[in-house]
């Protein structure tokens, strides 16, 4: 019997990073080369997913200082609203990725043992299809590992019973991995609001953040309408991250769009964050 192989094509390729080959390898080496960044294991990190041309430098500052493992789950906000789990969790739990860097493979393996550990989860290969805050992590995690597998997830609920569910199922499957899988949660900060507004925002958010408590990160973006559009993701990755044994998370960058453009007045804000 010959088996129909799964393939996601780029969405975002040509938008929100170059979509030649040498085009993008030369962009992401550039983003990489953090001076001074010295990779390290990790359990969990958070990265933006904007165009490279805005969000670019935080994530490399992010992947720059991460010793990248073959596997890697990629926890995301699903914001196309497409698929038949779009207000759940929707894996991609089969094929491949295409970057114009490279095919990234599903680890299927891993896929199946999340989706068999936790019912919040379905295959549902549809809310992928254009959706950009996994594909635009995708080619700095390749550059950082040319064996790269991951698990593609994107996720719909916005409530915390959801969210510490998903993060207890990571914990025990990356837990019975036999070798390391790093989480990546895909997330920019506070949406279009002045440059002095999102700081202040944000650091309440980010204050949670570097305390692994995905629960009042919750509470805290809900009470003081933090745009973060990763929250869930990220509270997600970080309780992982707390039950696997991290003790605190460390903001390693922080910038906004108003940085590019020249304009403070409306701006999206980014936060690069590794727990280990």
């Amino acid at each position: 019997m010959i088996r129909t192989v799964r393939v996601r094509q780029p969405a975002v390729a040509g938008t929100f990073y170059p979509a030649h080959a040498a085009q993008l390898v030369s962009a992401v080496r550039e983003l990489l080369a953090v001076e001074g960044a010295v990779p390290r294991a990790a359990i969990a990190a958070v990265a933006p997913h904007a165009g490279y041309v805005y969000s670019g430098r935080t994530a490399g500052e992010v992947f720059a200082r991460l010793e990248v493992p073959r596997r890697c789950i990629v926890l995301a906000p699903n914001h196309t609203g497409l698929g038949d789990a779009s207000e759940g969790g929707s894996v991609y739990a089969v094929g491949a990725f295409v970057t114009p860097a490279g095919e990234v493979p599903v680890d299927e393996t891993l896929a199946a043992a999340l989706l068999a550990r936790c019912d919040l989860l379905e295959d549902d290969p549809a809310a992928h299809a254009r959706e950009h805050a996994v594909e635009v992590e995708l080619p700095f995690l390749l550059a950082r590992q040319p064996h790269l597998a991951v698990v593609p997830i994107v996720l719909g609920w916005s409530d915390w019973p959801r969210t510490r569910r998903l993060g207890e199922a990571l914990a025990e499957v990356v837990r019975a991995a036999e070798e390391p899988v790093l989480l990546v949660a895909s997330s920019d900060m506070t949406h279009y609001e002045s440059a002095a507004s999102a700081a202040a925002k944000d650091a309440l958010a980010l204050a949670e953040v570097e305390r692994l408590d995905g629960e009042r990160l919750l509470d805290v973006t809900r009470r003081h309408r933090v745009t973060m559009c990763g929250r869930v993701p990220a509270a997600a990755a970080l309780h992982a991250a707390r039950l696997l044994g991290a003790t605190r998370a460390e903001v390693v960058h922080y910038s906004h769009s108003g940085q590019v453009t020249g304009d403070d007045g409306s701006v999206v804000s980014y936060a690069g964050v590794i727990a280990a």
